[in-house]
């Protein structure tokens, strides 16, 4: 991907894998900050739902290391830490202009609270959602 322009510490978000061998940053305005709790979401990361946001993929840059990818579906491609497993981005075909970027990776993720579940229709049954978050079953897209 191709470096950002113009990035300044007053908007610059910063994160990386669990290890540090693999470090990021954007400038780009974050959108679409859910939990999702798509069943391959869960499996990649292992965990009963993954937090993310997205920025314009033109807004992100790699800054250290080199990410491994993994495509998890024929449109889906995924980044992580080929030394700790770190999942740190996803792609997906069908929005090429936007990158999505897990909320955890980022050096201080407390100021990004999801704000919708996405794919509640494959949620684990022992997850309860007893917030006032909108849920989707399936992406935002389909209501």
């Amino acid at each position: 991907m191709s470096a950002p322009t113009a990035m300044t510490p007053a908007n610059l978000l910063r994160g990386g894998c669990y290890c540090g061998a693999v470090r990021y940053q954007t400038d780009g305005v974050a959108s679409h900050i859910t939990n999702c709790h798509c069943t391959i979401c869960r499996r990649t990361t292992g965990a009963p739902f993954v937090g993310w946001f997205s920025v314009p993929v033109e807004r992100f840059v790699f800054t250290q290391g080199v990410p491994t990818f993994y495509h998890s579906t024929p449109d889906g491609r995924r980044s992580f830490c080929s030394t700790c497993g770190t999942q740190i981005t996803f792609n997906h075909g069908n929005d090429p202009e936007l990158i999505d970027i897990t909320i955890c990776s980022l050096d201080d993720p407390e100021h990004f609270a999801p704000e919708s579940h996405i794919h509640v229709s494959t949620k684990l049954k022992w997850v309860h959602l007893h917030d006032d978050q909108p849920s989707y079953l399936n992406a935002r897209e389909d209501g």
